[in-house]
């Protein structure tokens, strides 16, 4: 388990600590008042902890409080990880990112593209191209999620299963297999759409290193950097916060969907599937902010971390004008991205106090990154509410966060 405490005196790094402190009276309102169950941010500079704050309950109904050891289901945090455990391979020489996935999982050789026609009658034409690696890393694939309600091929996933999970009793292997038979809603290369691209990146790491995802994981990943509290099952189910959902009359504990992490899932999912602490991923963020080493260990080139921090959309422009819409807490305006992180190229065209250049992603249940290399930052948020566009939680904590440095 990673050891998460401050370290530096805020002032040392460049931070107000009475500014800071508006980060804690901010979330707690939010416990206060019932929107939260409970809150963990993390926030770091020049390598050294400067802030940890916490509010709330991991277990509301248990009245366990949110401790710094608290497990949180990451979601599509995972989704980081599997793409640096693909680019781990690009650097052993094991794949290119313009090779054709078909290369290594056949059932991807010859897919077909919606055209027209409703869900249950689609008209689709073959691909002009294959699905490439960097279509998966970047979500310009084609492919697409079952929750997602603004295209037909999206009712297609819902009515295969594959809504907010996967049908029972089918492996990462059968998944892929079942995507690769469903029509891609656009050609490769054509759209950015937020998709299971990250599960099938993930099945593809499965097959070129010849290791089951959390095993790949766990020994090239999670071991070196001391990641001991991340994987696909809960390392101490004591300490795995519940799940909530908002409603009318507050939160409302959803105890089926979160039994995720509690035990070994049919499908390994590297779009979604890992459970993390606030420490440990905070040792994967700042190995991303080192250029890819942290302490004595090396996963990646600065270089390799530069390209995945790059915008690929094409002639660098925004997901705004590339992207489909997505959730309204999600922001597009000035935000390109990369190879399995969203980069923010404008800050005033996205209103943001960031930096250009910083990276991020975040997760279903409200969790949240972001790496700022001017800044040599980094900021970790962890709750456990769905669906992450309930409230603006990821931009007013970038506001407090960015108010406090005055260096």
């Amino acid at each position: 388990m990673a050891n998460l405490k401050v370290d530096v005196d805020p002032a040392e790094a460049g931070f107000d600590a009475d500014r800071l402190s508006r980060i804690d009276a901010h979330f707690d309102r939010y416990v206060e008042n019932g929107r939260l169950p409970g809150w963990l941010a993390v926030v770091s500079r020049h390598g050294r902890i400067v802030h940890v704050g916490s509010g709330g309950y991991s277990d509301v109904e248990a009245g366990t409080p949110v401790e710094t050891d608290t497990l949180w289901r990451i979601f599509s945090m995972t989704k980081p990880i599997t793409s640096v455990a693909a680019m781990m391979l690009a650097e052993e020489g094991l794949l290119e990112l313009d090779d054709p996935i078909s290369r290594w999982l056949p059932e991807f050789a010859s897919p077909r593209v919606y055209v027209k026609g409703s869900a249950l009658s689609p008209l689709t034409e073959p691909a002009r191209e294959p699905i490439r690696v960097w279509h998966l890393l970047t979500h310009t694939a084609g492919l697409t999620y079952g929750f997602h309600h603004g295209h037909p091929v999206d009712a297609i996933y819902r009515s295969a299963g594959f809504e907010w999970g996967t049908p029972p009793g089918l492996d990462l292997a059968a998944c892929s297999e079942r995507w690769a038979s469903l029509p891609l809603a656009f050609q490769p290369g054509a759209e950015w759409n937020y998709s299971v691209a990250t599960d099938v990146l993930g099945r593809l790491v499965e097959v070129v290193s010849g290791l089951p995802l959390d095993e790949f994981f766990a020994s090239r990943i999670f071991t070196p950097l001391g990641m001991t509290d991340t994987g696909f099952v809960a390392s101490s189910p004591s300490r795995l916060a519940a799940l909530y959902v908002p409603s009318a009359d507050g939160l409302v504990r959803n105890d089926a969907f979160g039994r995720l992490g509690t035990s070994r899932p049919d499908c390994l999912s590297g779009g979604g599937g890992l459970v993390s602490s606030a420490g440990d991923y905070w040792r994967f963020t700042e190995m991303l902010l080192r250029g890819g080493a942290l302490d004595d260990v090396r996963l990646l080139s600065p270089r390799t971390v530069s390209l995945m921090a790059s915008n690929h959309l094409p002639g660098h422009v925004d997901l705004e004008e590339y992207g489909r819409p997505l959730f309204a807490e999600m922001p597009f305006d000035g935000h390109g991205f990369g190879l399995g992180f969203s980069v923010l190229e404008d800050p005033v065209k996205a209103r943001t106090l960031s930096s250009a250049g910083e990276f991020a992603w975040g997760g279903a249940a409200s969790t949240a990154f972001w790496v700022d290399p001017d800044e040599d930052l980094t900021v970790g948020f962890y709750t456990q509410l769905l669906p992450s566009s309930t409230y603006r939680l990821r931009s007013q904590l970038r506001q407090l966060v960015y108010q406090a440095l005055v260096d």
